[in-house]
């Protein structure tokens, strides 16, 4: 046995007799590892309330080692949920190796608390455009860059293209700038941020025109509101009305 199956089970017997000493009977029958958490799946005895477990939450953590744990209710069972030790990062060819065909113009993001692949179909009817906050240093920019990578991988050139602008000189998404789906360079200053956003906002207006929004054009801004400040009026003008009506043209 594994020394990680052997830690599991560990855990997994911590948790019941946990459970013991306080008369409330039940058996951890599996669960999922994710990269940032183990999520032990809980089959309580009959006519224990999710609240009484809830409660021993700090009891199982201090029994575990950990320094937290989430109990809640699935289905028909309680979710003990504690954090890895190290959480183990979520690699995008690893990740793209499970999804056999995503849908067209579908882009990777990650994991999601279960394990489980998370996609964003643009195409789709609930996404309008995509806003990526977070404090610096957070990973808003590798996050931007694995969606765009990943839209590269699984969409040809004729179903997807790229258009880049990153104010900080290429620095955020100078990487991808050698992506075949990418037009033109990346537009590294106001100035050629300007002048990439007036070109959008006409090739917007010629595909109004011949009803047509294929190939899907990409646009991806980093640094959004250091872009809005220095561009002033003009930037936020040519946004807006991409922002309003590109959607429609495929933009």
């Amino acid at each position: 046995m594994s020394p990680g199956k052997k830690m599991l089970e560990y855990q997994a017997d911590a948790i019941e007799n946990v459970l013991l000493q306080h008369k409330m009977g039940g058996r951890v029958r599996g669960g999922t590892v994710t990269p940032r958490f183990v999520q032990f799946k809980l089959a309580p005895q009959l006519g224990t309330r999710v609240s009484k477990v809830a409660a021993l939450a700090e009891e199982i953590a201090l029994a575990l080692g950990v320094r937290e744990a989430r109990v809640y209710r699935n289905g028909g069972d309680i979710n003990v949920e504690v954090p890895r030790d190290e959480a183990e990062p979520v690699r995008l060819l690893a990740l793209a190796e499970q999804i056999a065909s995503p849908p067209a113009a579908t882009a990777l993001l990650g994991l999601d608390q279960n394990g489980t692949p998370l996609l964003l179909r643009l195409p789709s009817p609930d996404v309008a455009h995509v806003l990526i906050v977070g404090t610096t240093g957070s990973g808003k920019t590798a996050l931007a860059r694995t969606m765009l990578t990943s839209l590269a991988m699984f969409n040809s050139q004729r179903q997807v293209q790229i258009v880049l602008i990153d104010p900080k000189r290429g620095r955020g998404f100078g990487p991808l700038a050698r992506l075949p789906h990418v037009l033109g360079d990346v537009a590294g200053d106001m100035d050629a941020a300007l002048g990439r956003l007036a070109w959008l906002v006409e090739e917007m207006e010629r595909r109004d025109q011949a009803k047509i929004s294929e190939p899907r054009l990409i646009v991806a801004v980093d640094e959004l509101a250091d872009l809005l400040q220095v561009g002033g009026a003009r930037m936020e003008a040519l946004l807006n009305r991409l922002a309003q009506r590109g959607r429609e043209a495929g933009i």
